[in-house]
């Protein structure tokens, strides 16, 4: 590429930026105070202060060229030797909090328990050398909806890794790396909003982004703050923090200055602190709805103490804590990156549970058939599928086989599969419909005279059902019955048992239909899209029948959760869970979820019950492409209970 053309992009990327942010300019600039106004100059020099209440006493932290003391009204209470660049803090009890450092010299991070009033006031819980990147600062980030503890490392060479140190309240013997983002070249600062799930990341002296802190989120960040002239930013950003009220503190390091930021980037002040040559480190305090932010130096000025109010109208409350269960076994992941894997399907070996199957639809390529162990063990390059689904009992060239249906995107038509009894499945044809737009799909066999019939939906919100002729030496197709929703559907399960039919309007909520193809062919919503418990997409479909309950399983794809409703009127909901993160496994939890399937049978060691299967849209630890976690069905169990 030119230099020619690399000027014209830097001149686009300037101009976007210039139009997206000169609608608000005017109301984003910032008013700078005279440190002499409200800073004090504490009578301690520090490069780096942090002033914390455990027990109803206030303790300083304070770091100096060479060791980091734990002290109070003067007094020291522990000293721990090393050149500590940054500091984290995490309060975990009213007299309990964890700190986190990092050792300059050795780019080593070490984690303390603080109880000072205990007979040991800082306790090492874990010193590691961080190999992955030079670290420029860490932030911690506690999910209460997720009940997870984590601590991003953020590194000034365009990464970032995430540490898990704490699930469901129990501490890993370890931390473990569950995310690496990419985040700019020149990162300085990062901050965390552990109420709204924000994790902010300065880029040097250009600009402040927002991304998500979860792990399981998407990767997207969004522009908060950007540098003169399209942006109130002057100098480089050498900290951040994010205020009880979800407002962020920018701390620019020469000159020294201040900037309280809303969280959607307006400049609501800017503080002067023309007692400090250069600024370095920043941390706040709390008491009541007054705060304390102290900004100090690596020049060994004296410390310095600037007030805030909280704006108790923002204030907002942690999310409660949503039910997890882990994974216990991931197949293998796509081979392509991007949006590959859809939907699941079980195949039940007739004798011997642990040979069961796992069929998932390839959307570039065919299917893929996986074992118990997540092996892939078999790929039919058949074209674009979507769904997928599976019954048992017909002939198909005068021999015994099973039969699964996809729905393929190539060119519309039901892509059939006969599966013999040792596991191995075939190309058995296709069946043509009418559907212009054809994707999701469902099978259904009534329980009388074994017929078995395809489901099939347009993204125009038709639905057709074709009964599979077997008859003869090939399955043949042939179309029964049409129904409707007024939108596009996708994910659909039928109770063969019940003769129903469940549909997922994937904008608004479930549908439930006769499935027998002699019944009427008008549908009720029996279940909506309320956009907090049950967010859209509406996607993947399954049914459970343990005992005499019988349950449908949804997957809730706009906020990464799955929802299970009685499958009977008035279909109340019976449990909202997650599927998180499998520390010991090494597995990552699942987000953005198409296809799921449940079966209640047994799938062997470790499913003796059954088990969820479920599509990750997000495949972490490492970074790879999608693929399936299997949750043994008892988890689920022991959570309805």
């Amino acid at each position: 590429m030119s230099l020619k053309s690399n000027k014209f992009m830097l001149t686009g990327v300037s101009l976007l930026l210039a139009v997206a942010l000169s609608g608000c300019q005017s109301s984003n600039q910032a008013v700078d105070r005279n440190d002499d106004d409200s800073v004090t100059a504490l009578s301690v020099s520090a490069s780096h202060y942090l002033n914390v209440t455990l027990a109803d006493e206030q303790y300083q932290l304070i770091t100096q060229p060479s060791q980091l003391t734990l002290q109070k009204a003067g007094q020291l209470i522990a000293r721990q030797s090393g050149t500590f660049s940054r500091l984290a803090l995490q309060v975990l009890g009213p007299d309990d909090a964890l700190l986190a450092a990092i050792d300059s010299d050795s780019n080593s991070l070490l984690l303390w328990r603080l109880m000072p009033s205990a007979s040991e006031p800082m306790t090492l819980l874990q010193q590691q050398v961080i190999s992955s990147r030079v670290v420029e600062d860490i932030c911690f980030y506690h999910s209460s909806e997720n009940q997870q503890l984590s601590l991003f490392l953020l590194g000034g060479r365009g990464g970032a890794d995430q540490l898990l140190l704490q699930q469901q309240q129990q501490w890993l013997a370890q931390p473990v790396n569950i995310r690496q983002l990419n985040v700019p070249y020149d990162s300085t600062a990062c901050a965390v909003d552990h109420r709204t799930g924000s994790l902010y990341i300065a880029e040097a002296d250009r600009a402040i982004w927002r991304y998500q802190a979860e792990p399981e989120a998407d990767e997207g960040r969004s522009l908060v703050q950007v540098n003169q002239p399209f942006g109130q930013l002057q100098g480089e950003v050498k900290a951040l923090a994010v205020l009880p009220d979800s407002t962020v503190l920018a701390l620019e390091e020469e000159p020294a200055r201040l900037l309280h930021l809303s969280k959607e980037g307006k400049v609501l002040s800017g503080t002067v602190l023309s007692a400090l040559e250069a600024a370095g480190n920043l941390s706040v305090s709390q008491q009541q709805t007054a705060l304390q932010a102290y900004v100090s130096s690596e020049t060994g000025a004296a410390v310095q103490q600037v007030p805030f109010m909280l704006d108790t109208a923002l204030l907002q409350h942690s999310k409660p804590a949503i039910a997890q269960v882990q994974p216990t076994v991931q197949t293998e992941a796509a081979s392509q990156r991007g949006d590959v894997i859809d939907d699941p399907a079980v195949w039940h070996h007739p004798a011997v549970a642990s040979q069961s199957l796992i069929l998932a639809t390839d959307k570039r390529a065919g299917l893929d058939v996986y074992n118990m162990q997540g092996k892939r063990v078999q790929q039919l390059a058949v074209g674009r599928l979507n769904n997928v689904d599976v019954r048992y009992g017909l002939n198909w060239h005068g021999k015994p086989h099973d039969i699964a249906a996809a729905s393929s995107r190539d060119d519309n038509s039901l892509q059939l599969f006969a599966i013999d009894a040792s596991g191995t499945l075939y190309d058995a044809g296709k069946v043509n419909t009418g559907l212009a737009d054809i994707y999701g799909l469902c099978m259904y066999q009534n329980t009388t005279d074994k017929k078995v019939f395809v489901f099939v939906n347009d993204k125009s919100g038709v639905i057709e059902q074709y009964q599979i002729n077997a008859g003869g030496k090939d399955w043949q197709g042939s179309l029964v019955r049409t129904l409707k929703v007024p939108t596009q559907p996708e994910g659909c399960v039928a109770d063969d048992l019940n003769a129903e039919l469940f549909v997922g309007e994937e904008d608004a909520g479930i549908w439930r239909f006769a499935a027998d193809a002699a019944a009427n062919s008008m549908g009720e919503k029996i279940i909506l899209v309320d956009g907090e418990r049950l967010v859209d997409d509406v996607e993947g479909l399954a049914l459970a029948q343990h005992g005499d309950k019988r349950y449908l399983v949804v997957s809730s794809q706009g906020n990464d959760s799955y929802v299970v409703y009685d499958a009977t009127a008035p279909y109340t909901e019976r449990l909202r869970f997650r599927v998180t993160t499998n520390p010991v496994l090494g597995i990552d939890g699942t987000s953005e979820t198409d296809g799921l399937e449940v079966t209640t049978r047994s799938l062997g060691a470790g499913f003796e019950q059954g088990a969820l299967i479920v599509q990750d849209g997000r495949n972490r630890m490492p970074e790879q492409g999608q693929n399936l976690k299997l949750v043994p069905w008892q988890h689920i169990l022991q959570q309805l209970r």
